[in-house]
């Protein structure tokens, strides 16, 4: 909640707006002319000063010589509408003005919408570049070569383990580079083969069935800003040499067209697979390989991040505790059990743990317990299945799969991500299954 500096020198104004604002949990400190106003502000700080303009012994603007940078919030009340010009050329373009007569419980609105503005600044500078948390010696890496790699037109390659926060670095990139357009992210193992060529580079209408208008891609909706390619390693290799034709030449073909569009676009772009494997696998054409990887930043797995995990756990608990309007804690076990996991999941899968136990503590205030573990589905047991001498790797894949579906609650975009396949591959595979299951049934009902 806020502490309020109303300088007014109308009375019953001032009464009116202290009582709205203290029944709303708000502190409230008067004063109804200049001088009164500068004796608080030599022992007090508030966080937000409501000033009208017109006061006994001079004009409220005159308060503003006594702030430096890290001044306070300021509303300025006024009977003139005409005058915000002028104010805003005095006290800067962030200062907001009330008309009077003002309605209390505007003024309600407006402080609760600038504390909530404040809070989110908060968080804001809990992370680095505003998405990244973590202060461990792997991760201060990654933001050295956020700093170096981000302000450049290069090309990066973020590789790293499914759910170690890849599209946040790539987030971050954008934000550095000062481009002023837009981040467009575009997962390629979300794409079928016959959707790629429109959805990177747009089509015209009647270029095929279906086409019934023109189609923007995502290269050009990426102009001027920044196109972020997850997934890379899944992009089919007849459409890599295109790709890598747009980025030498810095011109786009829409599907069924002829003409040339020139495109300012800087690629990002990912892989959860590792640069050998790529390599080795012949999984991305050579020249496309090396022509994204001109930088190539590794994001370290959420277990050789020991000192990051409480940071973790404490904002996740502190974002639920935001939505739920609570304030509920982890508990000291439940830090130490997270420490000491290996976390296969990395971060996405500690969140959705916190979530779990967060929704299963009782109380407004209660703290976050670990009952009953929180051992990812992809450490299988002899005892249970899971990979056992002559057991087919079709049984193993299915257990895995259904395990990990389960585990995230039937989230099929999250089990893809963990699992490192693509989520076209996993509706795929759950078909099968489906219509295996399907087929059992039958049998069985025949047999009988």
């Amino acid at each position: 909640m806020s502490h309020v500096l109303l300088i007014d020198d109308e009375s019953r104004f001032c009464q009116a707006t202290s009582e709205v604002l203290r029944q709303s949990g708000h502190e409230v400190t008067t004063a109804n002319c200049l001088a009164a106003a500068r004796d608080l502000l030599r022992q007090e700080r508030p966080g937000l000063i409501l000033l009208d303009l017109m006061l006994p012994d001079g004009n409220g603007l005159e308060l503003l010589e006594q702030f430096d940078e890290d001044s306070p919030n300021l509303v300025i009340i006024t009977g003139h509408p005409a005058i915000k010009t002028h104010i805003q050329s005095l006290a800067g373009p962030g200062v907001r003005y009330l008309t009077k007569p003002v309605d209390p419980r505007e003024i309600v609105r407006l402080v609760e919408e600038l504390d909530a503005a404040a809070e989110e600044e908060d968080a804001e500078h809990d992370k680095y570049f505003g998405l990244l948390i973590g202060e461990s010696a792997p991760m201060r890496i990654v933001y050295e070569a956020i700093e170096r790699f981000g302000p450049t037109e290069a090309a990066v390659l973020i590789e790293g383990e499914s759910g170690t926060g890849k599209e946040l670095v790539a987030k971050a990139l954008h934000r550095v580079s000062g481009r002023r357009g837009r981040f467009v992210p575009t997962n390629c193992g979300a794409l079928t083969g016959e959707l790629v060529a429109s959805e990177l580079f747009g089509h015209e209408k009647g270029s095929f069935t279906g086409a019934t208008r023109r189609h923007t891609g995502v290269f050009e909706r990426a102009n001027g800003g920044t196109l972020f390619l997850d997934e890379i390693s899944e992009m089919p290799l007849d459409m890599q040499t295109y790709l890598l034709r747009s980025l030498e030449s810095g011109e786009i073909v829409r599907v069924g067209g002829e003409e040339e569009t020139k495109i300012d676009t800087r690629l990002l772009a990912a892989t959860n697979r590792s640069l050998s494997a790529i390599v080795h696998d012949g999984i991305l054409r050579e020249d496309l390989y090396y022509r994204l990887s001109e930088f190539v930043i590794s994001l370290p797995p959420l277990r050789e991040r020991g000192e990051d995990v409480d940071l973790l756990v404490r904002y996740f608990v502190g974002e639920l505790n935001e939505r739920y309007q609570a304030r509920r804690r982890p508990s000291q076990e439940f830090l130490d059990r997270c420490r000491g996991y290996a976390w296969p999941g990395n971060v996405r899968e500690l969140k959705h743990v916190v979530h779990r136990a967060y929704l299963l503590a009782d109380g407004a205030e209660a703290e976050l317990r670990a009952d009953g573990g929180f051992e990812s589905p992809l450490v299988f047991r002899s005892t249970a299945g899971g990979v056992q001498p002559g057991r087919p790797i079709r049984d193993v894949e299915r257990e895995l799969i259904v395990k990990t579906l389960e585990h995230f609650g039937g989230d099929k975009k999250a089990t893809a991500d963990s699992l490192g396949i693509s989520l076209k591959t996993l509706y795929n595979r759950l078909n099968e299954y489906e219509k295996s299951s399907g087929s059992s049934a039958r049998e069985e009902a025949s047999a009988s």
